[in-house]
């Protein structure tokens, strides 16, 4: 029996990928594509939703969605901790329902984030430089804001990284701590470069998207994941053994 997906969102880069990675599967049925002219109630005939739109649309999306006891995959930047933790408490009063929240759907790059966790026990300089295309919207990028999450949570014993004049606007914004700078440019994909630096020493552990296809694996494991998650999962580092 396949699982019947609407992807909201579908007009998009994303949307096109996941519809065409919908259609092929076996496992799951594409039952509506919606766009940002369609009314929400056009997902109601699926089972599960993939929601691939804007971050200011993305929370009326999955709102809506879980409301009607849909489970969602969500792949749309700008889900901060603030924001899960409200989805968290709106889920606690609607057993069986879940929602995924991916934020990069490419393994090399929660590879690379969590090398990142790793290291930050030991240095106390840390900066991100990440870049994306010149047409997303949002900065930081949904995974630069995970990146600093999880390094702020490898050092909670450690205390903030060294972000020195933090104060002026060129060196960046603030995510847990350590200070993230974002370019929006033509001919980039994704990048991401986590600097480290030390006594007479740096390290750079990077992330370099040159296609959308290395989303593909990161996608098929999510809808999976969604299809029976009953809560708020977060990150595709929770879907993949990185023991």
């Amino acid at each position: 029996m396949t699982t019947k997906v609407a992807v909201v969102g579908a007009t998009g880069t994303m949307g096109r990928l996941v519809t065409r990675l919908v259609e092929a599967s076996e496992e799951f049925e594409l039952v509506a594509s919606l766009g940002s002219k369609d009314p929400l109630s056009d997902m109601l005939g699926a089972d599960l939703v993939v929601d691939v739109t804007l971050p200011a649309v993305s929370q009326g999306v999955v709102d809506f969605a879980v409301a009607n006891g849909l489970n969602v995959l969500v792949g749309t930047s700008g889900w901060s901790s603030e924001r899960i933790v409200t989805l968290e408490h709106l889920i606690a009063d609607l057993p069986g329902v879940g929602v995924v929240i991916i934020p990069n759907f490419s393994v090399g790059s929660v590879l690379a984030t969590s090398f990142a966790a790793t290291a930050a026990r030991f240095f106390d300089s840390i900066e991100i430089i990440e870049a994306h295309k010149s047409s997303k919207v949002d900065s930081p990028s949904g995974t630069a804001v995970r990146t600093a999450e999880l390094i702020g949570r490898s050092r909670a014993a450690l205390g903030p990284v060294i972000a020195p004049h933090a104060d002026q606007r060129a060196r960046g914004q603030q995510v847990a701590s350590v200070p993230i700078h974002s370019l929006r440019m033509q001919g980039v994909v994704a990048k991401q470069d986590v600097i480290f630096g030390g006594t007479g020493e740096t390290v750079t552990i990077n992330h370099t998207t040159m296609s959308e296809t290395s989303y593909e694996a990161g996608i098929l494991l999510g809808l999976a994941a969604a299809r029976d998650a009953d809560g708020v999962i977060v990150g595709l580092d929770r879907l993949i053994d990185l023991s």
